[in-house]
């Protein structure tokens, strides 16, 4: 378990030193290209390469991608299916007018923030728990720090009141990842849904986004009720315990 904690702790430490670093505020990321790559694209890619590395040197590929069995109650899906909407309605509000080729290669760069932080906790910090936690333990300690590492935007200069909620909002998003991986037996799935969600996030914060916008978020606060509900099911049963 200790391996697993360590892997997160290690991976908030060099996106943390990698953002000090480039010297971007949190709050100008969606402001151009520069300040989305520099801020935030080149912590993603060397996290992704060491995590890469660590978890091959580990052998963990297999447990923390994919579960031994599939979740036996399979309608929560309707949680990450809600979510999917939810980034669909995102792009379509979207200023891409705004956008230059620095501003979308860089979006492009933000799309593994789904492989680094899913792999990290919903996939190497999950595996390490399994060894000696029961599965309700392993969905809430994975999607509480989860939730926790977004505490580091408020040292980029986000609001306390704003980084909060989001915390909140990311406890919530979590579960839903977890629900996906749990329903399909994969945290394949969750990586892509997890990169978009970021992808179409940071593309509303750049140019004037459409009137529709707000639906966005309406449908992400139904989907977290359905998986913090749907959870529940996912869990029973389980047997996924390693060691």
């Amino acid at each position: 378990m200790w391996i697993g904690l360590a892997i997160y702790v290690g991976y908030v430490a060099v996106v943390f030193t990698v953002q000090q670093i480039s010297g971007i505020p949190y709050t100008d990321l969606s402001k151009s290209g520069r300040d989305l790559f520099l801020g935030a694209g080149l912590s993603l890619i060397i996290s992704a390469i060491l995590l890469a590395i660590t978890t091959s040197l580990l052998g963990w590929w297999r447990p923390a991608l994919f579960d031994r069995s599939r979740a036996r109650h399979k309608w929560p899906i309707i949680a990450p299916v809600l979510m999917a909407i939810a980034v669909i309605v995102s792009l379509a509000s979207t200023d891409w007018g705004s956008y230059d080729g620095a501003f979308f290669g860089a979006s492009v760069v933000l799309l593994l923030v789904g492989f680094t932080e899913e792999l990290t906790t919903r996939g190497l910090l999950l595996t390490g728990l399994r060894t000696r936690l029961s599965e309700a333990w392993v969905w809430f300690v994975t999607s509480a720090l989860f939730a926790l590492m977004h505490l580091l935007n408020s040292v980029g200069g986000q609001a306390w009141e704003t980084t909060l909620q989001q915390v909140g909002l990311a406890f919530g998003a979590g579960t839903i990842f977890y629900v996906l991986r749990r329903v399909t037996g994969s945290l394949v799935w969750a990586m892509i849904l997890h990169g978009l969600w970021d992808f179409s996030t940071f593309g509303l914060g750049h140019g004037t986004p459409g009137p529709f916008y707000a639906y966005a978020a309406a449908i992400q606060a139904v989907a977290i009720v359905v998986g913090l509900v749907g959870v529940i099911f996912v869990i029973r049963g389980s047997d996924e315990k390693l060691g």
